[in-house]
């Protein structure tokens, strides 16, 4: 089992969500960012503690070499990996670089309308203006990295 199937299947019995799983080079910090679904308040360093306490068991009965085992809420700007996270999302700002331009563009701002027709829909909103400029459609696979953007009144 490599060891991103071993930290989700881990912090999944836990009951929550792998949000990401960082690794510096040789693998010597490991950085779990998790999430739950159900808790209203997010992620509070009790569940740190308890996911960090368990995996590092985990990965030492398994046998895998590091040096720091790093577990964390995602933050503000949480990153949207999977195609549920657009849908989970839904109605909130975000920003979304793609691997190849579509129309000579790399980088949208907007707000997430959600998984439609397998495709990641976007209300375009203009940074400088806030003025909409329409919508758009883009395949989950051209997406390189893609963040809620947090707003604070």
């Amino acid at each position: 089992m490599d060891l991103h199937q071993l930290v989700e299947k881990t912090v999944t019995g836990l009951g929550y969500e792998l949000v990401d799983l960082e690794l510096t080079p040789r693998a010597r910090v490991i950085r779990v960012f998790i999430d739950q679904l159900a808790k209203a308040g997010g992620i509070g360093v009790e569940d740190c503690v308890a996911v960090s306490n368990q995996l590092s068991r985990v990965l030492m009965v398994e046998e895998v070499d590091y040096d720091r085992l790093e577990v964390s809420s995602p933050g503000l700007d949480r990153p949207l990996k999977k195609l549920a996270d657009f849908d989970r999302f839904a109605g909130q700002e975000a920003h979304i670089r793609l691997r190849v331009a579509l129309n000579n563009r790399r980088n949208f701002n907007g707000i997430l309308m959600g998984v439609r027709d397998g495709k990641v829909c976007v209300r375009l909103i203009d940074k400088n203006s806030g003025k909409e400029e329409g919508e758009v459609a883009l395949e989950p696979g051209n997406i390189d990295k893609a963040r809620l953007e947090p707003k604070f009144d």
